[in-house]
């Protein structure tokens, strides 16, 4: 059985889409004997600042963050689309927690070499070959995203192939489009079975 940390990142926890994606997925996860560590960080009593590099050491809650993902095989981050970006409280939580020297490193390709000394390669840290899920939500059809680029879901394939990579982690990812008011229920039922079908793959 595995232990799964949950950043949650949706404004309305309480009755949202994202927050039936959620608790769909907790639901079914301890079913099967997996423990959740969930963090509603829209819920947090203590926030974590705008994002800024210069903040060293970075904020407690940080650390503490990360001595939580150390004892879980599965990260799994739940948001919404903005403006082709994962929400802001969530991208600010990744840019404070996935964060070098803890999640990854570089290592020159030439070591003391003085004109190669700002090429390198990443070396992935603490989360290395760990699982990381992403679960996005658009408020749009699919077809509306891939006319921005030919990357398609950009936040989802940043995520994924940058962030992610850079710390080593295996990715599962979730989609939801045209994630709109009133939605039928036979339509919200399909996508809650593919959230189950997510907890029974892992």
């Amino acid at each position: 059985m595995k232990k799964i940390f949950i950043a949650f990142g949706h404004h309305n926890y309480k009755d949202s889409f994202n927050s039936a994606i959620r608790d769909t997925f907790v639901d079914e996860a301890k079913r099967l004997g997996h423990e959740i560590d969930l963090v509603n960080l829209f819920e947090e009593k203590e926030q974590l600042p705008f994002y800024n590099q210069n903040i060293n050491p970075p904020p407690k809650l940080v650390l503490e963050y990360r001595k939580r993902l150390e004892k879980c095989s599965v990260m799994m981050l739940i948001g919404s689309c903005h403006n082709l970006r994962l929400n802001a409280i969530l991208e600010n939580w990744v840019d404070w927690v996935l964060h070098p020297k803890w999640f990854f490193s570089y290592k020159s390709l030439i070591p003391g070499n003085k004109y190669f000394k700002n090429y390198g390669y990443p070396v992935p840290g603490a989360m290395r070959g760990k699982l990381g899920i992403i679960s996005i939500t658009y408020g749009g059809p699919m077809i509306s995203y891939q006319n921005f680029s030919i990357f398609d879901n950009i936040p989802f394939r940043r995520i994924k192939k940058v962030v992610f990579k850079l710390g080593g982690l295996k990715t599962k990812y979730i989609r939801f489009y045209s994630v709109l008011p009133n939605m039928e229920k036979k339509i919200f039922d399909k996508h809650m079975l593919k959230v189950k079908k997510l907890a029974r793959s892992l």
